[in-house]
């Protein structure tokens, strides 16, 4: 593919109309995607990830009861004028930085029928060009945003690219799994000839899981509208990429960090230890209160 013709990530989307069920009941009346990994919401930690990559439109997929996200970047001239007032201007800077980090626009999913299916919604927004898509409560711990690896393993390749990590043992039956070869000029690529959704163990075709980040192109969208609807009438994602598979390369990738799956309870808890322990402000407080916690 020549220079001119090359596409760059510009958008993502952001699927953020799910229930929550695992977390209730502190999801009942708040979306799971703004609970606080210390002091910041689940999203804005992927947000941030997608600004670090180059996105500049910041496309959320929402439900009922999600308003709340919009408020959250949005401008509070309340909170900023009170804030002044007090001469504030630390927290004045951390308030207002939230609202300029992207153009974030908002689509409806009216019901929840599965993942491909919250994708679709960002069609007419996305429109005919390649973008991300990140969910929320996978958090990517990295020195270079998980994101802006996965944008310049696109740079590279001009393909759809899938975040991956390995999953040892029995827990690979959680994930959607990869049928891949690594390439041979990079490793960290790797071309996917199948993909199977929570296999057993045994039948699992390698060790390397799907993540909740993906770089895809444009033709997704055919894709996902052609695929049957599986249980419950859900448009699977995964559906949809090995349908693609058939007519583009497809590439894993072997992202560089540490993930959190803040969708669990246990992860959750984990992420927000590690992420404390990291903070200038608390790490050192906190660590010598847990080696003075009774375990």
């Amino acid at each position: 593919m020549t220079d001119k013709i090359r596409q760059k990530i510009r958008k993502a989307v952001f699927p953020a109309a799910g229930m929550g069920t695992r977390f209730l009941p502190a999801t009942k009346a708040m979306p799971k995607e703004m609970l606080c990994l210390v002091d910041k919401p689940l999203i804005q930690y992927g947000v941030e990830e997608a600004v670090a990559a180059g996105c500049t439109e910041i496309i959320i997929i929402t439900g009922r009861g999600k308003s709340v996200m919009e408020d959250h970047f949005d401008s509070s001239p309340e909170l900023e004028a009170s804030l002044e007032a007090r001469n504030k201007l630390a927290l004045l800077e951390v308030a207002r930085s939230v609202a300029k980090l992207a153009r974030v626009t908002y689509t409806r999913q009216s019901e929840p029928l599965g993942l491909g299916h919250a994708v679709l919604q960002a069609k007419e927004i996305v429109g005919d060009e390649p973008f991300a898509v990140l969910l929320p409560d996978d958090i990517v711990d990295a020195s270079t945003p998980c994101m802006k690896q996965m944008v310049e393993a696109f740079d590279e390749t001009q393909c759809s690219i899938l975040g991956s990590e390995v999953v040892e043992g029995d827990a690979i039956s959680a994930y959607g799994c990869l049928d891949c070869t690594p390439d041979a000029e990079n490793p960290r690529l790797l071309a996917v000839k199948n993909m199977v959704e929570k296999p057993k163990p045994e039948d699992a075709p390698s060790h390397n899981a799907i993540i909740g980040r993906y770089v895809l192109t444009p033709r997704i969208f055919e894709m996902i509208e052609g695929i049957t609807p599986g249980a419950g009438g859900e448009l699977q994602l995964t559906d949809a990429i090995k349908a693609l598979l058939k007519y583009e390369k497809v590439y894993g990738f072997s992202y560089e960090g540490k993930r959190h799956d803040a969708g669990d309870k246990l992860g959750f808890l984990k992420a927000t230890v590690e992420f404390a322990l990291k903070r200038d402000d608390l790490g050192p407080g906190f660590r010598e209160w847990l080696k003075s916690f009774p375990i």
